[in-house]
């Protein structure tokens, strides 16, 4: 199982949101791109970032604290989530160095552009489903549906996506732990590979997703700056 650790991007600072809120956000990082290469020095092997503005705009805002992310970090995958809706948006990300692209309320809006950029870009474009009470909410989570979180994965079951990054936006930033029965439940019902996000908050949080056997990756990112989780440990343990 894959760890990723997750910068998230509010006006050029890596920050943390609790369950989403904006304005409830903590300031750990104003130099992002220092962040990314410590997690890498750590032994990382991905990198999640989080474009939080650009999930509200619709549109890239933190592209420059990106991009000094990918300088900073050659070797290391990235992928990118926040305000990418259109082919033009993906494919300049791409060509930038990103190795995978998130793509979140489209999915609920435009599911045929997923599949057009599944197949345009085989192996780079993952779908996050961000999830209250198991109903999908877009928009930076903040316009709530009554789509089904399930129902909306296996839609993409032949769309050729490279991963659905599912996120409980109860417990995000709350480190309450992970909704681990929930993200199990829906990787069982998928073939695509599923990464558990919100919550992730000890090492015991990480050891029960990947006992569950099904689970592909988590992502973690308070537990990492509060030092409740040890990077180079939680590496060791998911080895």
């Amino acid at each position: 199982m894959i760890l990723y650790p997750a910068i998230d991007l509010k006006d050029g600072q890596a920050v943390r949101l609790l369950r989403g809120e904006m304005e409830k956000a903590t300031v750990f990082n104003d130099d992002p791109a220092a962040q990314a290469r410590a997690f890498v020095e750590a032994g990382c092997e991905w990198l999640h970032l989080v474009d939080l503005n650009g999930a509200f705009a619709g549109q890239p805002v933190n592209g420059a604290a990106v991009e000094a992310i990918l300088a900073a970090c050659p070797g290391t995958p990235a992928q990118l989530g926040g305000g990418i809706r259109d082919m033009a948006t993906i494919g300049a990300w791409l060509d930038k160095g990103l190795a995978r692209v998130i793509l979140g309320t489209v999915v609920v809006e435009r599911p045929e552009l997923v599949r057009e950029a599944a197949r345009a870009f085989p192996g780079q474009v993952a779908v996050g489903i961000d999830a209250r009470k198991g109903k999908v909410a877009t928009k930076g989570w903040a316009e709530e549906t009554d789509v089904e979180a399930t129902d909306l994965a296996r839609s993409f079951e032949d769309a050729g996506v490279a991963a659905i990054i599912y996120t409980d936006i109860d417990r995000d930033g709350a480190m309450g732990g992970p909704n681990v029965a929930a993200t199990e439940a829906l990787a069982r019902a998928v073939s695509i590979p599923v990464i558990a996000s919100g919550g992730v908050s000890s090492l015991d949080d990480l050891t029960a997703l990947k006992a569950t056997g099904v689970i592909a990756g988590a992502i973690s990112g308070r537990a990492l700056y509060d030092g409740a989780i040890d990077l180079g440990e939680a590496l060791k343990a998911l080895a």
